[in-house]
C-alpha cells in the first residue's frame, strides 16, 4: 500500500472531469427541458444558457463532488486514485435524455492498493454521502429563494436538492458496480441506513414537486 496521501490530479483526470462535467450538465438540461423536440426548441429560442448554467451548477456539481469524494477517502487510504470518464456512456447519457429518459453513468474512479473491506465501503460510501450533504447545502437556497422572492434561486435550490437525492438514492442501490453494492458487502446496517434515508427523502422531493 502506498504512504502517499497526497491528493494529486493529472492532465488526463482534470479533462475527463471537465469533459464529464459538461456533458452531463447538457444531458440533464436537455432532459428536463423535455428532451428531443422541446430541447431544441429551447435552444432555437435562445434559452439554452440558463437550464444549462441551472445542470452545470446542480446536476454537474453532483457528480463532480460524488467523484472527488471517492478519490479524497481512497487517497486518504493510501491508494493512488483516478477518475476516468467513460466517453461511450457520456455519448449515451445525451441521446438518452434527446429521447425522454436519462441514464448517467460518466465514469469512475480508480484506485490501486491493498485494501480492507471496510475501507472499500467507506471509499463506495463517500460519494452517496456526499450527494446527501450536498442536498443539505441546497435546502437553504430553497427556503431563501422563498423569502426574498427569487424564483431563480428557489428554482436553483429545488433542482439541486432534487437531483443530489436522486444521485445518492441511485447510487446504494445494490446492483453492478453501483456504490450500494460495495456498502452492502461491507456492512448491510450502514447500507440499510445510508439506502433508507436516501430513498425517503428523495420519495418525498418527488411527491413535493421541488426540481420540476
Amino acid at each position: 500500500m502506498s504512504t502517499n496521501s497526497t491528493l494529486r490530479f493529472s492532465s488526463r483526470e482534470l479533462r475527463d472531469l471537465l469533459f464529464a462535467w459538461v456533458a452531463l450538465g447538457l444531458a440533464f438540461a436537455i432532459f428536463f427541458a423535455g428532451g428531443g423536440q422541446r430541447a431544441v426548441a429551447t435552444v432555437l429560442s435562445g434559452g439554452v444558457v440558463g437550464p444549462l448554467l441551472v445542470s452545470l451548477l446542480t446536476a454537474g456539481v453532483g457528480f463532480l463532488l460524488h467523484e472527488l469524494a471517492h478519490k479524497v477517502v481512497a487517497v486518504r487510504f493510501g491508494q493512488v486514485a483516478e477518475f476516468r470518464a467513460d466517453y461511450g456512456m457520456l455519448f449515451l447519457a445525451i441521446m438518452s435524455a434527446l429521447v425522454g429518459f436519462i441514464f448517467a453513468a460518466p465514469g469512475a474512479v480508480y484506485h490501486r492498493g491493498r485494501l480492507t473491506e471496510r475501507q472499500h465501503g467507506l471509499i463506495a460510501l463517500a460519494g452517496p454521502v456526499t450527494n446527501l450533504l450536498l442536498a443539505a447545502v441546497f435546502l437553504p437556497l430553497v427556503v431563501g429563494g422563498v423569502v426574498v422572492g427569487s424564483e431563480f434561486l428557489t428554482f436553483l435550490g429545488s433542482r439541486g436538492l432534487l437531483i443530489n437525492l436522486f444521485l445518492a438514492a441511485f447510487n446504494m442501490l445494490p446492483f453492478g458496480s453501483l456504490d450500494g453494492k460495495t456498502v452492502f458487502g461491507w456492512s448491510k446496517t450502514v447500507f440499510l441506513a445510508v439506502f433508507a434515508l436516501s430513498v425517503v427523502l428523495t420519495a418525498g422531493a418527488f411527491v413535493s414537486g421541488l426540481g420540476f
